[in-house]
């Protein structure tokens, strides 16, 4: 996930933001993912979208491989891309061992794999922002079959207390533009209410300390008692045509 307070568009050519929370604090954002969601809302929101099993699955920005091995006990095949160098091998020690997983250096914007190729794209909170994204939707068109989907989880900004952050991190950030841009770009959308839990109250420190900048983590530690934080996601979803022709 991408800090909010550094949300940017995607700049031409590379294709690439850098992450400075799983870039540079990997183990806590390690401690984050295993928080997030843990009695699996949003795994079953995208099952309910766009099925995995036995299907060819990508997923963008894949990090250190966390989400990796999930899909892999279903998907016919797994491919992480990754554009950091030390998470791509940080990914490919996690799956070793899962012959039907591959990790591989690249970008949303420019996927190393054939046209029409996979059957789901999916991308958790990692590139794909709103206005700025269109390269990577065009290139996550070109790889799905006729029928796949693409599948866009972020957070969303309009629900208290994470999203009241994320604003007040991020001033510029517009969510309502943010999902305008996703419905004129042709994809569903659904919200998940969901749960981060904790282990203990250092840890959710740490992790509120690597998404916001220090004034707003301050803030959400002090307003956050206990271990918990309610958080809502939204899942955007494309398809790529059965037939016809294809809109940018």
């Amino acid at each position: 996930m991408v800090r909010p307070s550094k949300l940017r568009a995607p700049k031409s050519g590379s294709g690439v933001i850098a992450s400075p929370n799983i870039w540079h604090w990997p183990e806590v954002y390690e401690e984050e993912n295993r928080a997030q969601d843990p009695r699996g809302a949003v795994y079953a929101a995208l099952r309910e979208a766009a099925d995995w099993i036995g299907r060819h699955v990508v997923d963008v920005g894949c990090g250190s491989g966390f989400h990796l091995p999930m899909f892999a006990a279903e998907a016919r095949t797994v491919t992480g891309i990754e554009p950091h160098p030390p998470l791509v091998a940080a990914a490919r020690t996690r799956v070793k061992g899962l012959p039907s997983v591959t990790v591989t250096e690249g970008s949303a914007a420019d996927m190393p794999l054939p046209d029409a190729s996979v059957d789901l794209v999916h991308a958790r909170t990692a590139y794909f922002f709103g206005p700025g994204c269109g390269a990577g939707i065009l290139e996550a068109m070109r790889v799905l079959r006729p029928g796949g989907a693409l599948a866009v989880v972020d957070l969303d900004a309009t629900a208290h207390p994470y999203g009241d952050w994320m604003r007040d991190d991020l001033p510029h950030y517009d969510p309502a533009a943010v999902e305008a841009f996703f419905e004129a770009q042709g994809f569903d959308l659904r919200r998940i209410d969901t749960l981060w839990e904790f282990p203990d109250r250092a840890t959710l420190e740490r992790v509120l300390g690597i998404e916001f900048a220090p004034r707003v983590a301050t803030g959400a530690i002090r307003e956050t008692p206990g271990t918990t934080l309610t958080v809502r996601y939204r899942l955007h979803v494309r398809r790529r045509p059965i037939g016809g022709l294809e809109l940018s």
